[in-house]
């Protein structure tokens, strides 16, 4: 008998596959019958929507709705997708736990009058607007929950609103730490580049349309694309089976996708990964600059274990970015789709949101498999999600033996190839730089102005200026220099014009600087704080640039004041014949260039800035040229590898030397972004380094002591900082700052007053070196140097002889550019004709040739045991825990010269006699002090050097119980000065009482 079965069903499932087909090519997919859920439109803009699902029931009497959920979509996905079925949605499990859900939906911007130019500010903003909304209609605070990058426009508008009317974030899938681990395990070196390229040059000329979003959504995981195609195919002819995913199936295929705005993507792109501003902070919305440590509220991260596009490893930066929130994870083996939509979104992820927002409000326990998320290595690792699992998970046939080996192995290979492309981009930021700094002659053309405009040429949306919060565009300021220079040029200043700048540290002061340098003039930088008429004196300056602020200061010199920023609506009060001018009054559209103005005339060998220190007490004039200020600014961009993804923090004013050469040049020659700080606060110094994503931090000096010492200094969580660049920084600050802020190392500087010699410790591996010859700047050499008869010593044949490793020496530098006309110039020195000048300090170089700072030439002090060195002294008792600041110096006394060393100890630290005498009777070159000393405090100049002059007009310092120390010669080793070794020591009765040891406590503990 035959079985027509056999016969029938196949036909049946070949009639079934063709009805079903046809439906499909018809309609898009098969109709499921299912409605969506119930919502309203609460606000509708331009921007967006904003959809209350399930509105509660307004009568009487009827249940009150929980707690708000809103939920954020991103930007190349519909917002329907926190409803692809109704059943297993995002809004119908939220509704049925008892909360209130809320969708904002964005539309689609190329339906929208303006849409494909919205950027990501533009949908921060837009958030931040529609959580005011919920919180007024629910009234209650609002659990934010977003999707991929949504979840990340989440963690930016929470910090845009310092977390204000939010209780919670939900993100999934969402990166932070972008840099960590990227799609496809590309690596963050080609990353950066690709998305900077793309970023400038090509999503600022074209927009992305919904169906190449969805395409390139399923590359980034073609297997299981293709495996849901197959597996799609094959069960055509079962409906009943297809059914329940089809919703699912359609939104992926073709519903759920929206076009994205070429604004958006290139913000995306350089923001956010080639400058990965979620982790470092400064990324700006609207103008304001915002971090996400300035998140409080709690977070929860949904982190998919095989998702490629949002890696584990990128979420969890989120707790190393938000320092102050409490983050908390949730693991789910699932990929980036599977985390919000499926079965086990459905069955795993959203009964756990519910639980967490019922948590966080006090009606349940925290939910199973969530837990704190635990700090990460801030290294960049590069492992991610690798291929090998991708192809694992998608197919189920790679054993998990397999999977390791295949890991571990691309593991090895990014260890292997790391270095060698950070040395690669290195050398492509650095040798350009050095190779332009070599081809400067005294005729070319170089100046601060120039490189200004070479910047905006390159960059002109490119954020350089940052202030108060606020960021200027190269573009912006550009325009105010030059409108600066028109107002210049109406008052009559032309190119070689010496002009003082009396100006604090703000944007009217860089703009005033940068202007003169444009015109050809000579900016004088007076500090506010020195003799005011002495430093017009030397500076032949023949009118000043003043703020409001310093005003009526510069009233008082007999010259015109041309006043510049504080805006153009403040009232200057001044008599009506000051010789005052306001040049904010000054409309620039009115000044006709006059034939002369050339923009940025100036010569490497033209003086361009002149700034002032202190020697001895008095006040010195120091020029600088324009080849002197580009040695300095090319050789820190170089040195410190600057590049358009650091913010170079400027601490010290920019009347300084070091703000003007190492700051300001550096940022200016490396295209990074400078952020201004009015002053030095430490308790503003934590909160600014993360608002801007301080990267360098400038110092001169025992600067950053006034920070790490202070009583309200914190450092909870991860900083963004990699590097801090200046020149003094002691020994013992060094060791602190590098142990505080691990793993930013210091690269310490030290150029002579001329600028002849610039020497960098770039690894800033050995504490207290000043490194080597900057690359690019001039030649240096060690002249042997006896220093009982303070003589350069020569060889047989008359030549200077060179020092050997580890011998004191007069640094002495091949001269270029134009020399100093009182520096110290010697000729014939190693060879016949040849000219260096001597920079009259005293160095030793060790065996790798690296330099170390000995003494000036003319502060040797000559003790009857032989020369003692104040630098190498403070430098190794510096690096003594319990040390804070320490100095040495030379008394007369008794008719001899006693070396002494004074120091300031870190709170609640005590030195240990025998820990003294080891540390000072081991120096590498010189004698050890005669006295060592405890102070409560050791005065700071201006610039935060440490004063000597207020601790030898002191004297002799007096004896105490346990903080003054004599060296006994006959055992070499110190031991507890008492009255009668002082009066020994001074040659006389000793008429000085024994100090009290509660007077020298440090200073914070006083």
């Amino acid at each position: 008998m035959v079985d027509l079965s056999a016969i029938t069903r196949p036909v049946g499932r070949l009639v079934a596959t063709a009805q079903n087909g046809l439906e499909v090519l018809r309609y898009g997919g098969l109709e499921t019958g299912a409605v969506p859920s119930p919502f309203q439109i609460v606000q509708s803009v331009p921007m967006y929507r904003l959809r209350r699902y399930f509105p509660p029931d307004a009568r009487p009497g009827a249940k009150p709705a929980g707690p708000p959920v809103l939920m954020v979509h991103p930007m190349m996905m519909s917002a329907d997708m926190w409803d692809v079925t109704r059943e297993e949605g995002a809004v119908g499990i939220l509704h049925r736990a008892g909360l209130d859900p809320w969708v904002i939906d964005f539309g689609s911007p190329d339906k929208v009058e303006g849409g494909m130019q919205r950027n990501l500010a533009d949908h921060v903003v837009a958030l931040s607007e529609a959580i005011d909304t919920v919180k007024e209609v629910a009234g209650h605070d609002v659990h934010l929950a977003g999707y991929s990058q949504g979840g990340m426009f989440c963690y930016q508008t929470a910090a845009y609103r310092r977390s204000r009317d939010l209780a919670s974030i939900i993100a999934f899938g969402a990166p932070v730490d972008t840099l960590a681990a990227l799609p496809l395990n590309l690596p963050a070196g080609l990353a950066v580049g690709a998305a900077d390229f793309m970023a400038d040059h090509v999503f600022s000329r074209i927009d992305i349309p919904g169906w190449l979003a969805r395409t390139g959504f399923q590359m980034l995981d073609p297997i299981k694309t293709a495996q849901a195609r197959v597996e799609f195919l094959m069960q055509l002819h079962d409906r009943e089976a297809l059914l329940p995913r089809e919703q699912q199936r359609r939104f992926l295929a073709s519903e759920g996708w929206i076009a994205w705005s070429g604004p958006a993507i290139s913000e995306l792109l350089k923001q956010f990964i080639a400058h990965n501003r979620m982790m470092t902070g400064g990324f700006a919305i609207h103008g304001q600059l915002v971090t996400l440590s300035d998140i409080t509220c709690p977070v929860l991260a949904v982190v998919g274990e095989v998702d490629d596009i949002g890696q584990p490893p990128s979420v969890r930066g989120i707790k190393r970015a938000a320092p102050q929130a409490d983050v908390y994870e949730y693991l789910l083996r699932a990929g980036h789709f599977g985390l919000v939509v499926g079965s086990k979104a459905s069955q795993q992820t959203w009964p756990t949101v519910a639980g967490w927002v019922k948590w966080l409000e006090g009606g349940g326990d925290m939910p199973d498999g969530v837990e704190p998320m635990a700090l990460q290595a801030q290294e960049h690792i590069e492992s991610g999600v690798s291929l090998t699992s991708r192809v694992a998970h998608g197919a189920t046939a790679a054993t998990e033996m397999a999977f390791g080996v295949a890991r571990s192995a691309a593991g090895a290979l990014v260890s292997a190839n790391k270095s060698a492309r950070s040395l690669a981009v290195e050398t492509a930021r650095t040798l350009p730089r050095l190779a332009r700094l070599g081809q400067i002659s005294d005729h070319t053309r170089i100046s601060l102005g120039r490189i200004m405009s070479e910047q905006v040429r390159g960059a002109p949306d490119g954020e350089f200026l940052l202030y108060d919060g606020r960021v200027h565009t190269y573009e912006a300021v550009d325009r105010r220099i030059n409108n600066v220079v028109r107002g210049l040029i109406e008052v009559g200043v032309r190119q070689g014009t010496r002009v003082g700048v009396l100006m604090e540290t703000r944007p009217s002061a860089l703009v005033a600087i940068a202007a003169l340098s444009r015109l050809g003039a000579v900016a004088v930088l007076m500090p506010p704080d020195v003799d005011l008429a002495t430093a017009a004196r030397l500076g032949a300056v023949s009118e000043i640039i003043a703020d409001p602020t310093h005003l009526e200061a510069a009233r008082t010199l007999p010259m015109r004041v041309l006043v510049l920023g504080g805006g153009d609506t403040r009232d200057l009060h001044v008599p009506d014949d000051a010789d005052v001018v306001d040049m904010e009054q000054i409309d620039p559209d009115q000044v006709a260039l006059p034939g002369w103005y050339r923009p940025n005339p100036g010569l490497a060998r033209d003086l361009a800035f002149i700034a002032f220190s202190s020697v001895g007490g008095d006040l010195v004039a120091r020029q600088i040229t324009n080849y002197r200020w580009a040695l300095s600014a090319f050789g820190t961009a170089s040195a410190a590898n600057l590049g358009r993804t650091d913010t170079v923090y400027c601490l010290t004013p920019l009347h300084h030397q070091s703000g003007l050469l190492v700051s300001l040049g550096g940022a200016v020659v490396g295209g990074t972004r400078i952020a201004l700080s009015r002053e030095l606060r430490p308790d503003r110094f934590v909160q600014e380094i993360r608002q801007y994503g301080v990267s360098v931090v400038s110092y001169t000096w025992a600067m950053l002591r006034e920070i790490i010492d202070d009583p309200s200094f914190r450092l909870a969580g991860g900083h963004p900082v990699r590097l801090f660049i200046g020149s003094g920084m002691p020994t013992g600050l060094w060791k602190r700052v590098v142990e505080i802020f691990e793993p930013a190392h210091v690269v310490e500087f030290f150029a002579t007053p001329d600028g002849q010699a610039v020497l960098a410790n770039v690894s800033g591996a050995k504490i207290g070196s000043k490194g080597r010859a900057l690359p690019g700047g001039g030649q240096v050499e060690l002249a042997a140097y006896d220093p009982d008869y303070d003589l350069i010593l020569e060889d047989d044949r008359g030549f200077v002889r060179r020092a050997a490793a580890n011998e004191v020496g007069v640094l002495l530098a091949r001269p270029r550019g134009p020399v100093d006309p009182t520096a110290s110039v010697k000729r014939g020195v190693f060879a016949p004709a040849d000219t260096w000048v001597s920079s009259e300090y005293l160095f030793r170089r060790d065996e790798d040739g690296d330099y170390w700072l000995v003494d000036n030439r003319g502060s040797v002090i000559h003790t009857p045991r032989g020369p003692v060195y104040a630098t190498p002294i403070s430098d190794a008792v510096g690096c003594i825990g319990a040390v804070d600041v320490a100095v040495t110096y030379g008394i007369e006394a008794g008719g001899r010269q006693l070396a002494v060393t004074a120091l300031a100890l870190c709170p609640g630290g005590s030195i240990p006699t025998a820990e003294l005498t080891e540390t000072l009777c081991h120096l590498p070159v010189g004698n050890p002090p005669d006295i060592v000393h405890v102070v409560s405090d050791i005065e700071l100049s201006a610039s935060y050097r440490p004063l000597i002059s207020p601790l030898r007009a002191a004297g002799v310092p007096r004896p105490s119980r346990r903080n003054s120390w004599y060296l006994d010669t006959d055992t070499n080793s110190y031991k507890r000065l008492t009255v009668a070794v002082r009066a020994e020591l001074t040659g006389g009765p000793d008429d000085a009482p024994a100090q009290n040891d509660s007077q020298l406590q440090p200073r914070a503990q006083q």
